[in-house]
């Protein structure tokens, strides 16, 4: 259990991370999925005015970039 004590430490680019590895990993993977635009995959749109849940990466891109500033819709991860 020496990993059990772990101290969490403050990058750049607001990555918090427990080791420097485990930043770099995070820093490469959030370049990689904005330069591939692969960040829908991670994303779901729920819509509480149409009791819906939005998660095809195509439909979550083309509601994101409509810019519908209706209230009750949220973006969250799917983690």
């Amino acid at each position: 259990m020496e990993h059990a004590n772990k101290d969490w430490m403050h990058y750049v680019k607001n990555i918090i991370a427990a080791d420097v590895p485990s930043a770099v990993f995070l820093a490469s993977y959030l370049r990689y999925t904005g330069i591939s635009r692969h960040d829908t995959a991670s994303l779901e749109i729920i819509d509480l005015q149409k009791y819906k849940v939005i998660s095809d990466p195509a439909k979550v891109r083309k509601s994101l970039n409509s810019h519908n500033m209706a209230p009750f819709i949220f973006i969250v991860g799917k983690n």
